[in-house]
Order: C-alpha cells, then structure tokens, then sequence
C-alpha cells in the first residue's frame, strides 16, 4: 500500500533483495562498512543505520555470513527483545577495511537512479496546483499591484521558469521567498543516489528541512513502519537560493577526493522544489553564460553531470527556477536565451498610493506614529530630488532610521521633517571625490 502525504505518493518500501536494483557487492560493502563504523551487533540496529526494513537486512546479513564475512556471536541481547548478536569475522573486517579504502560512504542504502525518476514524477513540482488565495496569503506582508498576482499566479502553477526584473530594492527578493511559502506541501529526499556503482550523497540538512518523524505506538493496532522507503527523509519542497556567488561550477556534481564520495549538485537538492538566482548580472560569469548552462534543463526536464572517470549521466530536473535581476533582460541576454524563459515578469517600484499604503502599514508595525507635515514634506520636498522615484525598501529604511535616531536620543517613537532629514541623509550617498 502506498502512503500519501499532502496528495504527493510515498515511496514504496523494498520487500526483498530482488526489489533494491542495487549490485549486490556494493549493498554488503554498505552493509559490512556501517557495522564496522558505528559498531552495531543486532539486526534492528543495523536495519535503522542503512534504513531498510527487517526482513531485507536480514537477507542481507544471511548472505554476510553464507560468505563468511559476518559470524553469529551466540549470545542473544536481552534489552533488543532477545535479538540474536553478530560480527564481523576477520575476513569481514578486512573486506569492511578494503571497502572503505574504495568509498568511505556508509550508512543509508542508496536509492537507484532509475528509482528516483519514479518517485520524482510522483512529486512534480509541475504537479502542483497554487490557489490566488495561497499566493495572496503567503505575499500578505507585501503591497503588490494587482496584475502582478495576474501573471505570477500561472506562472507557479506552471513549474517553469521565471524572470523577475526590475529596479532594486522592490521586493523581487521577497516575492521569490512568498512564493516558496505559497507552494507549502512536502516531498520525499532520498538520503543517497546510486549510479554506476558510484554513492551521490542528496538529503542535506542546510537546504532541507526534515518533517517530523513519526514514532511508532507499539500498543498501536496499525503500526506505520514499513509503509514507506526510509532511504528517503520526509520534507518541506526544498529551496536553494543563490546570488552573486553562484559560479557555473556549483552545478556539477561534488566530489570528495578523501572519503571518494559524491555530493549532489544545488540543482539537484532543489528537485521538486524551487531554485533563486538572486542578482543575476552580479556573478563572476557573464548571464548569458549562467543562462547557457540551464538551457537543457530548462527545455527538457533533464540535466546532465559527470563523474571523476568523465562519463556523463543524466538526471531528472524538476525545479521551478526563478530569475532576479536590476537589469533590464535585453541588456544581459540574448534573444535564443529569453525563449526559454517561460515566464518574464517586471516587479516595479509603487506608485504614489501603494507607498503610501506601504510606508503606514511598516510605521503601525514598527509602532511610529504618523505624522501628516513630516509624510507632506517627505512627498513635497524630499522625493522632487530623485524624480519621484519610489522603492519598496524606502519606507522601511526610513522608519527604521527614525527609530534609532529616537532610541540614541532618548525621545519618544516621532516622525518630523528633521528626523527625516537625518534618515534621508542615509538612504544615499552624496557623490564626491575622496582624496586618497
């Protein structure tokens, strides 16, 4: 029986050895090298350290000892239920020695390729459907214009890719993180990938955040072990995001000259969930460049990496990525790039109204008072000298300078024309020649 969570299909767990599509020499390796590493004697212990059920572990260490790697000790450990206790004979050790020499890798079993892709499109983040109320709800803190909902609605909804562009400081950033919030569902990680015999090491616990585990009731009529693969760590949909110190190499898969293992490239941790290149134009590579480098996985739903030995192998690529930049998109890319973006949306700095609305409704969460000559001289006399140009991130630059300015001073929470002259003053910088 498949579990679902939040609709998305739970991996099935294995029932047998046949079922792993695993080799077998790599899967007792595991096995003999996380025995000798963590020092485990019985076969729960063991089943939980490589996160496979029982009866599997139990195939697996049968076969151990037919090979005489693994040897029973004889006695039975009475705080493990009476669990039978084995060990690694010599000969074990010295395979358990000589496997680590190849790949210091134990621990969870690792998850075929070919199975992963299964489960990937079981939780497709282009399987998704966002509701105007989820987006709404995750942006609430935010003063967007209407059409902008209009055109990011589908555009999640679509799980492609997306350009924000627009000058700085109008929240791209922020419309990024509230998407992220919209999507809101979880999805099943697997703990290691293996192709070619090779471990590529995925679930990382700086880009995913685990669910909470749930603990069988042993005096649970229904127990819920065994209904879905433990390779595999329940999450929120991932979110990696970038910025200019995204460089191409980030986006090749990882290797470990010491413990000769593979750690999955960001993309790759980002599966069913979103990636942000923040600041697009602010990387040592040119955009184009960057933009070049998405291009396969962008149209074909693939990407493509390599091992040490230089062969190539594909993977799934099921990420909604979304692209920010200050510049205007004809000035980094060309034509044939911008095709393949599906979805080009300018975020914009407010009008009159909306930062108005902005500026009052950050002054009643900072608790400032609004003052009606200081926000009249601020319209009159301060926003005539940059052409009236508003941005999103002003209003809460300027109130937070207030703030500070009364704190240090000693004086109530207050807006006047000379406090604000004092922000002001910090927002931008007068352009001068230093003498050096």
């Amino acid at each position: 029986m498949n579990m679902i969570s939040n609709n998305v299909i739970a991996p099935p767990a294995p029932r047998g050895l046949s079922q792993m599509r695993l080799p077998i020499v790599l899967m007792r390796d595991i096995l003999l090298k996380t025995i000798f590493r963590k020092n485990l004697e019985v076969v729960t212990e063991i089943a939980q350290a490589i996160c496979l059920p029982i009866p599997v572990t139990q195939e697996l260490v049968d076969l151990a000892r037919e090979q005489r790697l693994l040897e029973a000790t004889g006695s039975l450990h009475a705080n493990s239920g009476g669990e039978m206790g084995y060990q690694l004979t010599d000969g074990g050790k010295a395979r358990a020695l000589d496997a680590l020499s190849q790949s210091e890798y134990y621990g969870a079993m690792p998850v075929p390729l070919s199975v992963y892709k299964e489960q990937v499109d079981r939780q497709s983040i282009r399987n998704i459907q966002i509701t105007r109320d989820q987006l709404t709800g995750a942006m609430g803190h935010l003063i967007l214009p209407d059409d902008l909902l209009d055109h990011l609605g589908p555009a999640v909804g679509a799980g492609r890719s997306i350009l924000m562009y627009g000058p700085p400081g109008n929240g791209k950033s922020s419309i990024s993180n509230g998407i992220r919030d919209a999507i809101g569902d979880k999805i099943y990680v697997p703990r290691a990938l293996e192709y070619a015999g090779q471990v590529i090491t995925v679930y990382d616990p700086i880009v995913h955040t685990a669910a909470e585990e749930q603990v069988d009731d042993p005096n649970a009529l229904r127990r819920t072990s065994g209904r879905f693969d433990t390779r595999y760590v329940l999450c929120d949909r991932p979110t990696v995001v970038t910025g200019g110190e995204l460089s191409l190499s980030m986006l090749d898969l990882v290797y470990n000259p010491t413990a000769r293992t593979y750690q999955a490239p960001l993309q790759l941790k980002s599966t069913g969930g979103v990636f942000i290149v923040d600041d697009l134009g602010r990387q040592e590579e040119p955009p184009q460049a960057l933009i070049n480098r998405w291009i396969v996985p962008l149209e074909e739903s693939r990407d493509i990496l390599a091992l040490q030995s230089g062969e190539k192998f594909t993977v799934p690529f099921d990420t909604l990525v979304i692209f920010s930049t200050n510049f205007h998109p004809n000035e980094i890319f060309d034509k044939a790039a911008l095709r393949r973006i599906f979805f080009k949306i300018k975020i914009d700095g407010p009008n009159q109204e909306d930062y108005l609305k902005i500026f009052a409704m950050v002054a009643k969460k900072r608790q400032m008072p609004l003052d009606e000559a200081t926000l009249v001289y601020l319209m009159k006399s301060k926003y005539p000298t940059i052409d009236n140009i508003y941005a999103n991130y002003q209003p809460i630059f300027l109130i937070d300078q207030m703030i500070s300015i009364c704190e240090f001073e000693g004086i109530p929470y207050q807006m006047s024309p000379e406090l604000l002259d004092r922000a002001w003053a910090n927002m931008f910088v007068k352009d001068e020649i230093i003498v050096h």
